[in-house]
Formats: structure tokens, C-alpha cells, sequence
């Protein structure tokens, strides 16, 4: 007769060939879901590639629309997208650096003004976007009477990465060693310098992580942007005029006009081609920085 641990299943006979079935069947089954996620992504590029090569060409990025989209280029499309992500993170990257150092670093989690703040990013993030396009559209363009622009869509863009990049940074710190804010103390630095020069380098990994989910959001974005910046597909002169970013513009081509698929492939085509070259960049920028310090 088996003794308790052998009839748990911890030891005997037929326990190992359970853990290694069990072990397998794990294994098997995060490959699956792995490569599920990667069949779906390049289903998904593929079918935008396609569909949209045939019509990718230099005169295509430079040129503006005419038709109403149908013909042209997209030109004037790319500027407003750039300005307006420009607006976004020069807004939202300091804001949240600073807003997450403050959490991670000088606000306790047990403090009721940490779990108020922490609980308010949480559920922010998870508002939809529209709602943020809505808020946008009453405060930036009406209240503070910005009108359609590109800085309305960017500062309501930066509303919107908020909460993300928040508590991405706040991870990035918290995953930082206590040895590191320890020794530090104890060669005199202020937390200031502390976390200048030793944990923000250690934290870069969340910073960029949440950079990535900001600006893919933030490029990405359609509902948010058509009661901010506006449709309007001339080359912006500043940015108090109203643009159309490329997201917006495949919403238009697909839905409001007839014959504008293959352009709005196209133009789906250079979104997903210019996420994959920012974010690839922000990645590579980040690890030359940690290399350049970690030499240093």
C-alpha cells in the first residue's frame, strides 16, 4: 500500500510519466497559442500587403489625394500623422516618466492618494476611445477653442497613452532591486540623483515598453482623432490647422468612398510598415542608450 505523499501523486510509480504528460501538454499547448498569435499577424499583414503593394509607390507617399482619395497620394496624410504623434509623445512621454517615477518611487501603494491615482490610470486605460474623442472635442477644440487641429488630436492622443505609459513606468521602477536604492543611499546620493542616474537606466526596459503600446495606439487611433483634428487632407501649415492622420483616412476611403479600397490598402500598408520602423527604432534607440551607460 502506497504511503499519503505516494497516493498525492508527488511520488510512485506513475508519477513521473504524469509530470512529464502534464509538462508536454503545457509545452504543447503556450507553442500553440504562440503560434496562433504569429499565424494571425502575418494572415493579417499579408493580406494588407497584397492587397496593397501593387499601388505603393514614391509618387504615392509625396503626391496629395484627389477624387475624394480615389487617386494621389497620401502626401499630406503622413505630415499630419507625424505632427500629430509628435504632439502626442512630446506631451505624454515627460508626463509620464515624471507621473511614474512619482508612484513607483515617492507614493507608497498603501497610501490612499497611490491606490485613488493607481485605480484611476486603470480605469482610464480601459475607456474607449471614442469617449477620449468626445472629451477632446468639448475641452481642446471648444473650451479652450483650439478648434479641428492637429494639436487637438495630439494632446487628446497624449490623454489617451497617459494611463499606459504611466503604469508601464511604474513597473519598470518597481522591478528595479532595492540593492540599487541602497547602495546609492549609502554613497550619499539624493534620491534625485538616485534616480536620475541609477534607476531610470534600470527602468528604460518598461519606458520603452510602454513608448511601444503608446505610440501604436496612438498611430493606430481613428475614433478619437475624427472630432479633433478633423478630415481634412490638405497640407497642414501648423499645427492650429486641421489634419488628417492615416488612420482616419482608411476609415474614409473604406467607408464613405466608393472605389477607394486599393488606395486605402495601400495606405494600411505604409501605417503598418511605419509602426514596425518606429518601434523598432524607439527599441534599438533604447538599447544603444542602456549599452552607452552600462560602458560608461
Amino acid at each position: 500500500m502506497l504511503d499519503a505523499t505516494a497516493q498525492a501523486g508527488l511520488v510512485g510509480p506513475g508519477a513521473l510519466p504524469r509530470g512529464r504528460s502534464l509538462d508536454a501538454f503545457v509545452t504543447t499547448a503556450v507553442w500553440l497559442g504562440a503560434g496562433l498569435i504569429v499565424a494571425v499577424f502575418f494572415w493579417i499583414v499579408g493580406d494588407v500587403f497584397v492587397h496593397g503593394v501593387g499601388g505603393l509607390s514614391w509618387s504615392f507617399l509625396i503626391d496629395s489625394p484627389t477624387h475624394a482619395g480615389r487617386g494621389g497620394g497620401i502626401g499630406p496624410i503622413i505630415v499630419s500623422t507625424g505632427l500629430i504623434l509628435t504632439v502626442c509623445m512630446a506631451v505624454s512621454v515627460p508626463l509620464g516618466v515624471g507621473a511614474g517615477a512619482w508612484l513607483a518611487e515617492f507614493c507608497p501603494s498603501t497610501s490612499l492618494l497611490g491606490a485613488s491615482v493607481r485605480r484611476s490610470l486603470d480605469m482610464l486605460a480601459g475607456v474607449p476611445s471614442i469617449v477620449f474623442g468626445l472629451f477632446g472635442n468639448a475641452f481642446f477644440c471648444v473650451y479652450l477653442g483650439m478648434g479641428f487641429s492637429i494639436l487637438s488630436g495630439g494632446l487628446t492622443l497624449a490623454c489617451m497613452v497617459l494611463p499606459i505609459l504611466i503604469r508601464s513606468v511604474e513597473q519598470g521602477f518597481g522591478s528595479v532591486p532595492g540593492e540599487h536604492r541602497r547602495s546609492a543611499a549609502a554613497l550619499g546620493m539624493t534620491r534625485a540623483r538616485t534616480l536620475a542616474h541609477v534607476l531610470l537606466p534600470a527602468a528604460t526596459p518598461g519606458l520603452m515598453a510602454g513608448l511601444v503600446l503608446g505610440i501604436g495606439r496612438a498611430m493606430a487611433e481613428t475614433a478619437a482623432l475624427i472630432f479633433t483634428s478633423g478630415y481634412v487632407d490638405r497640407m497642414p501649415q501648423s499645427l492650429a490647422d486641421s489634419g488628417r492622420a492615416m488612420s482616419v483616412h482608411i476609415y474614409d476611403l473604406s467607408m464613405n468612398v466608393a472605389g477607394g479600397e486599393p488606395n486605402a490598402y495601400t495606405t494600411a500598408l505604409v501605417l503598418v510598415a511605419s509602426l514596425l520602423v518606429i518601434n523598432g527604432a524607439t527599441s534599438a534607440i533604447g538599447q544603444r542608450w542602456l549599452c552607452g551607460r552600462s560602458r560608461g
